[in-house]
Formats: structure tokens, C-alpha cells, sequence
């Protein structure tokens, strides 16, 4: 206390031997109020409804959200979504965007999110997400849209801003990044669970946070923390230069989480390694090979959790892949079948969850109604609030 008082440039004064006494009385107090009443978190993230989720959103996203859910706290509040309006980014049949939304939030209940511990809805059932989008749009500098990486990414294929011009990508596309921000900001996030590749969307969240309240001179947003996701992220079982992802045309270079055995197996045999004899975790030199151990590490050792090495051990891809080289005497093949098994023996609780709850359409639309009408009970209030600041409260 004495040191913060220093910087301020604040004298210290002498106390006297009571009001020592009575100052190390509320301390006492305030740090037991800690102790029994920690500060209550809020965490918000969103899925794509894209339908049946692959292994890399189990690995990254899902098993992160069931995470943390399960180690909340009683007074934390979750919302966890699916983002449909961020969907329609990209070309979408209705009545297969339809059938994703329904398969979607069959898939992350099955993979463990629980509507009585979380607020689970879609994203677009709550009007307030597109309407402080539009406010924070306008005060989002268009420079700092123009540098996202997403953004950029898409110029590259399009060959130059010229070429995006008149080319197909959207408005929507470029202010993809304030939707997401406003996504998180409305239901007032304290914590953010994101991978590495959207840890910029979050920074432009902090800093549009930052920029609303120094515009109209209040303390209103704070400025979310970035929660990243420990597991690695999951490449292209084909491509490792490439995550592994839904709209990569060949079907081989990714497991669906509701894929047979049988499917499991042969994508894994027809995944990319290389002509080196033994098992080693170097991703920028062995990038391939590292996918495979990075995959079973974030399963924490599947069909191996037996061996010397502890479970927590093997979470470690460099440990994961020192007993894989034991197990499998430094063969491709081999590892190739430890992996399919882990992974068959991680998804078999799901995929049985999963045929009960995508049978029963009534169950899901109730979950997304309830969860719908919580989430907008708590953004209606931020909007009120919202508008009475910047002056367009009725």
C-alpha cells in the first residue's frame, strides 16, 4: 500500500497505534470477504453452427468450454452459442443451415455442455448482438479492420484489394471481427476461452471496450481476458500446413465426431507422416508426424495411458511422443493404430449421447428457447444501458 501511495506521489502519514488497529480489523474483514465471496465470472464464447463439429473444435474449443464449466464457480455465469449470423458469412443453403443449427447444439450437448450449468442459445434468437454490433461499429477504427488477419487472408486470395472489389467477399466478411466483439461485450465477459488464431478478435474487443467508454467518458465495458485454449491446434490430416477444418474439399483431412470406426481408421492410415523412422514432436520440421502426437497428447494418451509415463505427463506432446517411440519402435504404422483407437474410445460416449439427443427434436428447440430468452434477458439490460449513454434511450 505504501509503495502504490509513492508512485502517486501521496505522502505517508504516521498512524496511531488505534487506527493501525482499526485498519488491520478491515483487512481482516475485506480479506475474508474475499475468501467467502470470490468475484463472479463470466465467460462467453461461440461456435459456428456448421454442423457436426470435427475432432479439432472437440480438442480445442469444446473440451475447453466443458472445462471450464465443470470448475465453475456457483455465482459464474456461461454463455456459450451458436453463432449463426457469423454463418452467414459464408454461402448458406437455408435448409442445410437449418439441419447444421439442429445437429450443432445436439453435438455440444453431447460432447458435455450442460443447459442447467450454462446458458446455451443461438446467437441470432438475441436481437441485441446485431444492435450494439452497429454502435460499436461506429467507433471502430476501419484501419484496424483492415489489418485483421482474417481480413487480410482473404485479400491474399483474391489477389489484392483491387481484386476484392469486385470480387465476392462481403461487407460482412470485414466486419465479421466487431460482430464477434459485440457477441462478447453484451453479456459483459470477464473471460474469454479462444484458440491462438483469434486472439486478435479479442485485442480489437479490449480495445473497442476501451474506446466506448473514453468516447462518452464512463466505466461501463471492462476489458475481457484472453483464456487460450492449451490444446494445440489440430492440422489437416492431409495438408499439416493447413488446420483441420469442415470446408477443406477432401473429406480425408478431417474426423467428424460422429464418423465410424471404420471411417476413423481409414482416414488415420491415409494421413500425410513422413519417411523418417522414428517418432518425435518437431512441428516446424516434422510437421506431419508432430499433428498425429499433438492429436493423442490432447486426448491425454488414449489407448497408452497405461505405460510408465502419468496421465498428466501425456498431455505433454514431447513426453507423448518419447513413449510412442517406445510403444511403436519408431513406426508410422503403428502409431497410426494407436492413434484411431484413442480417438474411437474418445468419441464413443458422444456418439451415443449424441443418437439420443438428434432423435429428439422437441428436446433440442426447448434447450435453444430457454437458453434463448435467459441470454436476451441480460443483453436487453446492456442495450438499455447502452442507449441511455450515448443519448438514444426512449
Amino acid at each position: 500500500m505504501h509503495a502504490a501511495w509513492r508512485r502517486a506521489g501521496m505522502p505517508i502519514m504516521p498512524c496511531s497505534r488505534h487506527l493501525l488497529q482499526r485498519l488491520a480489523h478491515s483487512k481482516r474483514r475485506a480479506f475474508a470477504t474475499k475468501l467467502s465471496a470470490p468475484a463472479k465470472k463470466v465467460i462467453v464464447s461461440g461456435i459456428q453452427p456448421t454442423g457436426i463439429p470435427h475432432l479439432g473444435n472437440y480438442l480445442g474449443a469444446l473440451q475447453s468450454w466443458v472445462s471450464l464449466q465443470n470448475h465453475a464457480e456457483t455465482h459464474d455465469e456461461l454463455y456459450f452459442f451458436l453463432a449463426g449470423l457469423h454463418a452467414l458469412t459464408m454461402p448458406q443453403s437455408p435448409a442445410k443451415l437449418r439441419e447444421d443449427r439442429r445437429c450443432a447444439m445436439a453435438s455440444l450437448i453431447a460432447a458435455g455442455i450442460d443447459p442447467n450449468r450454462c446458458t446455451l442459445f443461438h446467437q441470432d434468437q438475441v436481437p441485441g448482438h446485431t444492435e450494439l454490433m452497429w454502435i460499436l461499429s461506429c467507433i471502430a477504427p476501419f484501419g484496424r479492420l483492415e489489418r485483421m488477419t482474417t481480413w487480410k487472408s482473404k485479400l491474399v486470395t483474391a489477389e489484392g484489394k483491387e481484386a476484392a472489389h469486385e470480387s465476392h467477399l462481403q461487407l460482412g466478411l470485414f466486419t465479421y471481427p466487431v460482430l464477434q466483439a459485440a457477441d462478447i461485450l453484451l453479456y459483459h465477459a470477464t473471460h474469454v476461452p479462444v484458440g491462438e488464431d483469434q486472439t486478435q478478435h479479442l485485442e480489437l474487443t479490449r480495445d473497442l471496450a476501451h474506446l466506448f467508454n473514453q468516447k462518452y467518458d464512463k466505466s461501463y465495458f471492462q476489458r475481457p481476458v484472453c483464456l487460450l485454449t492449451p490444446t494445440k491446434r489440430i492440422l489437416s490430416l492431409r495438408d499439416p500446413s493447413q488446420k483441420m477444418s469442415k470446408s477443406a474439399p477432401d473429406a480425408n483431412s478431417r474426423i467428424l465426431l460422429t464418423d465410424s470406426p471404420e471411417v476413423i481408421r481409414r482416414k488415420v492410415r491415409r494421413a500425410v507422416t513422413d519417411s523418417e523412422r522414428c517418432i518425435t514432436y518437431e512441428p516446424d520440421r516434422r510437421p506431419a508426424i508432430s499433428n498425429l502426437v499433438s492429436i493423442l497428447a490432447a486426448l491425454n494418451g488414449g489407448t497408452i495411458r497405461d505405460q510408465s509415463a502419468s496421465s498428466s505427463d501425456l498431455n505433454d506432446p514431447v513426453v507423448m511422443a518419447q513413449q510412442l517411440e517406445q510403444v511403436t519402435s519408431g513406426s508410422g504404422s503403428k502409431l497410426k493404430d494407436v492413434l484411431a483407437e484413442s480417438i474411437i474410445e474418445t468419441l464413443r460416449p458422444f456418439q451415443t449421447e449424441y443418437t439420443k439427443l438428434i432423435d429428439d427434436p422437441a428436446y433440442l428447440e426447448q434447450i435453444a428457447a430457454l437458453g434463448g430468452a435467459k441470454a436476451s434477458q441480460r443483453a436487453a439490460q446492456t442495450v438499455a444501458d447502452v442507449r441511455k449513454i450515448i443519448g438514444i434511450a426512449p
